[in-house]
């Protein structure tokens, strides 16, 4: 959690805060999408995280890639915009937010892909028809509209 947020919430406590996610959707020479399985929730979701003030889309999908991965991105393309309804989340201690969702797509990198951070059990590539479950419900659209190789950009 970033500064921002901490600051926010002494704030507001628990009430909604408007954040901005950034997420990639890496696929690797076979076509499978990188997805990692979090701490937290237990469940399978994209590597990213919440933009920072100041920071551009790019710049943010790049740190969270890295800092959650250990790769380095290359050529991120716009895969989607979501925002709606799907983008409320409460979380256990129960802070909400609304956090709208930049998803790139990208099929160059460079790194050895960790396994283990603070974040993550695992980070494991799976093809569009072997996913694993459960997925992480606030990312589930973006990955089964790459699983079904949905036309880009996804503006929803």
């Amino acid at each position: 959690m970033n500064d921002y947020i901490k600051t926010m919430r002494k704030l507001v406590g628990t009430e909604t805060l408007v954040t901005v996610g950034c997420g990639a959707i890496i696929e690797d020479e076979k076509g499978r999408i990188l997805l990692q399985r979090r701490k937290d929730q237990n469940n399978w979701c994209l590597p990213g995280g919440v933009m920072e003030i100041g920071e551009t889309f790019l710049e943010t999908v790049i740190r969270e890639v890295e800092e959650e991965t250990n790769l380095v991105i290359y050529q991120p393309e716009l895969f989607g915009i979501y925002s709606g309804p799907s983008c409320f989340k409460e979380y256990p201690n129960g802070d909400k937010v609304f956090s709208v969702q930049v998803i790139f797509r990208v099929k160059q990198y460079s790194g050895d892909l960790k396994q283990e951070g603070p974040e993550s059990f695992e980070h494991t590539f799976f093809l569009n028809n072997e996913l694993p479950s459960p997925l992480n419900s606030n990312q589930a659209a973006f990955i089964l509209d790459w699983a079904e190789n949905r036309a880009i950009p996804v503006i929803k």
